[in-house]
C-alpha cells in the first residue's frame, strides 16, 4: 500500500505542476502586468525567436521576488538588496543554466536559460517534497491515510505558485522536509547538513536548529527515565554520557546550521565594508545606469561606506529588510494594508485553530513540552495522547515550530507574506487540514478508501482521496468545503495575480 500511496501523490503533484505551468500561460496571456513598483532586471540583449516563445511559455514565472533570482544567477550580488536572497537556490539555477541546458545557447539567451532552469527544477523539486511530506507525514502521524490526504493537500497548496516559480521556497521546503525526516529516522549528522544547506536557501532555516535540540533532549530524558533501574555507578555514568552527547551534538549541529547564513554575511561585509571581494568588477554599464537611475547602492571602494558597516553586528540581511522593504516590529499594521490582512486571515485562522486543539487535547503533556508522558507519572497505559494521527505526541515539536513561526510573521513580516512562509516551512498546515477533512467527511474518506487496497492505476484524472471529495463537493460538510475552497481558491488567484505583477507576494 506504501508504494502506491506514493505513486498517487507523486502522479497528483506532477499533474498541479503542469495544470499550474498550463494556467500561469493562460493568466499571463490574459490579463496585462500591473506596473508594480518592483526590481526588474534589465535585458542587455535584444530578445531571440527562442526567447520570446520562453517568455511566453513560463513568463509569468518570472515576477516579484523571482526577478532578483534570476538577476543574481545571471550577474552575482551587484546591487546592496541583492543580498537579502541567500545563493543556493541562484548558483543551482546558474550551474543547469550552463550545463544541462547550455547546447540551447544557440536558441536561448542566459536569462531564458535561467527561466527554463528554475520552472524544471522546481517541478522535479516539488514532486520529490511531496513524496518526503509523505514519509514524515506516515513516521510522525503513524496514520498512512491521513499522511496520504496531507501529502495530496500539499499538491493544492495555496502558496503554490512559488512553488514553480522562480523563488527558493521549493528547494527550501525539500531540504527542510528531508531534514525532518532524516531526525525522525534518528540519523541527527544527516539531518544537521539538510538544515544547513536549507539555511543557505533561506533564512528562517536557521531556526529547524530546534528540532535538534528538541530531540536530544527528549532522548535524555527518555533514556534518563525512573523506571529503568542502573546502579549509582552505571547512572551516573550513563547520565554524564548522554548528556555530554547531546550537547555536543546540539552544539556542533546548530554551528553548522547557522554557517552558511554567517558566512554569507561575512560575504556581505567583505563586499560593502571591505571592498576585498570585487572592487574591480566589471559591472556592464546598463546596470550602472539602472544603479545610477534608481540609487541602488553598488561596491567599490569609490562608493560610501554603508551605515550597517558601523553597527556592532553588521548584519547586511536585517539592514535590507529594514531599509528596503520596512520590515520591523508591527510596522505593517496600518489600515491602507488591511486587504493584506484579509489575504492572510485564513493561513492565520489555521496555524491559531491547530494549536489551539493540539494543546486542549492534552494541556499536561504541553505543559511538560512534550518531553514527558502520562504514563511515566503513573497513570495508565492507555492514558494521554494517542499513539497516532494530529493528536501524538510525535507532532508537538512542529506544532510549536509552525506557532513560533506563526508569531514572528504577524509581528514583523509583511502580513501576506506568512502564507508561503508557512506554506514551505511546516507539514502543520496539511497535517491539520487534513485532520479536519478525515474528522468531519469519514463517510466519503471511508467510501474512497476501499481503492487504495488495489495498486495505484495511471489516469490523466486521478482518482485519489482529494478528487473524490472535490467531486462530491456538495454533500462536504461546511468545514470541508472551507478548508478545500480555501487551497483551490488561493491556487488560482495566486497563479493569476502573481503572474502578472499584482499583490500576491
Amino acid at each position: 500500500m506504501a508504494a502506491s500511496d506514493l505513486q498517487m501523490v507523486a502522479h497528483f503533484a506532477l499533474l498541479s505542476r503542469i495544470l499550474a505551468v498550463f494556467f500561469q500561460m493562460v493568466f499571463n496571456s490574459l490579463i496585462p502586468d500591473h506596473n508594480a513598483d518592483a526590481f526588474r532586471m534589465p535585458r542587455l540583449h535584444s530578445p531571440s525567436n527562442g526567447d520570446v516563445l520562453l517568455d511566453i511559455l513560463f513568463g509569468g514565472f518570472s515576477r516579484w521576488d523571482a526577478q532578483h533570482f534570476l538577476f543574481i544567477a545571471e550577474f552575482g550580488y551587484i546591487y546592496e538588496q541583492n543580498f537579502a536572497f541567500l545563493p543556493l537556490f541562484p548558483v543551482i539555477l546558474r550551474a543547469l543554466a550552463e550545463t544541462l541546458l547550455g547546447p540551447l545557447q544557440p536558441w536561448l539567451g542566459l536569462h531564458s536559460r535561467l527561466l527554463l532552469a528554475s520552472t524544471l527544477l522546481n517541478t522535479v523539486i516539488f514532486v520529490l517534497s511531496a513524496v518526503v511530506l509523505y514519509q514524515l507525514s506516515v513516521a510522525v502521524l503513524q496514520d498512512r491515510r491521513l499522511a496520504a490526504l496531507s501529502s495530496l493537500l500539499f499538491c493544492l497548496n495555496p502558496a503554490s505558485v512559488f512553488m514553480s516559480a522562480a523563488y527558493s521556497e521549493s528547494i527550501f521546503m525539500l531540504l527542510s522536509f528531508s531534514g525532518m525526516l532524516h531526525l525522525e529516522k534518528a540519523r541527527p549528522l544527516t539531518s544537521c547538513a539538510l538544515f544547513a544547506l536549507s539555511t543557505a536557501a533561506r533564512s528562517n532555516g536557521i531556526i529547524n536548529a530546534g528540532f535538534l535540540f528538541h530531540s536530544q533532549l527528549k532522548q535524555c530524558i527518555l533514556y534518563l527515565r525512573p523506571e529503568l533501574k542502573f546502579t549509582g555507578k552505571d547512572w551516573h555514568k550513563l547520565c554524564w554520557h548522554l548528556i555530554l552527547r547531546s550537547a555536543l551534538l546540539v552544539t556542533v549541529g546548530s554551528v553548522v546550521i547557522v554557517l552558511p547564513f554567517a558566512l554569507f554575511q561575512y560575504y556581505g561585509y567583505l563586499t560593502f565594508c571591505r571592498s576585498a571581494v570585487n572592487p574591480a568588477l566589471t559591472i556592464p554599464p546598463h546596470l550602472l545606469q539602472l544603479a545610477r537611475e534608481k540609487g541602488y547602492r553598488l561596491p567599490g571602494k569609490d562608493s560610501a561606506v554603508p551605515s550597517w558597516c558601523h553597527h556592532r553586528y553588521p548584519i547586511i540581511y536585517s539592514y535590507i529588510q529594514d531599509t528596503y522593504w520596512n520590515v520591523g516590529f508591527m510596522r505593517y499594521y496600518q489600515l491602507k494594508q488591511l486587504p493584506n490582512f484579509l489575504l492572510a486571515f485564513p493561513i492565520i485562522a489555521l496555524g491559531i485553530w491547530a494549536a489551539k486543539q493540539y494543546v486542549l487535547s492534552d494541556p499536561w503533556y504541553c505543559i511538560h513540552l512534550g518531553l514527558l508522558h502520562k504514563k511515566l507519572k503513573g497513570e495508565r497505559e492507555g492514558d494521554g495522547k494517542p499513539s497516532s494521527g494530529f493528536s501524538s505526541h510525535r507532532v508537538f515539536v512542529y506544532v510549536v515550530h509552525a506557532t513560533a513561526l506563526l508569531a514572528f510573521g504577524v509581528c514583523f513580516m509583511h502580513i501576506q507574506v506568512i502564507t508561503r512562509f508557512l506554506a514551505s516551512s511546516s507539514p502543520v498546515l496539511y497535517w491539520f487540514s487534513a485532520h479536519l477533512l478525515q474528522d468531519k467527511e469519514q463517510g466519503h474518506l471511508a467510501q474512497d478508501s476501499a481503492t487504495s487496497s488495489y495498486p495505484y492505476t495511471f489516469s490523466i484524472i486521478p482518482r485519489n482521496p482529494l478528487t473524490a471529495l472535490l467531486q462530491d463537493w456538495r454533500r462536504c460538510s461546511l468545514t470541508a468545503r472551507c478548508v478545500l475552497g480555501y487551497f483551490l481558491l488561493y491556487w488560482f488567484l495566486g497563479l493569476a495575480l502573481h503572474c502578472n505583477f499584482l499583490p500576491w507576494t
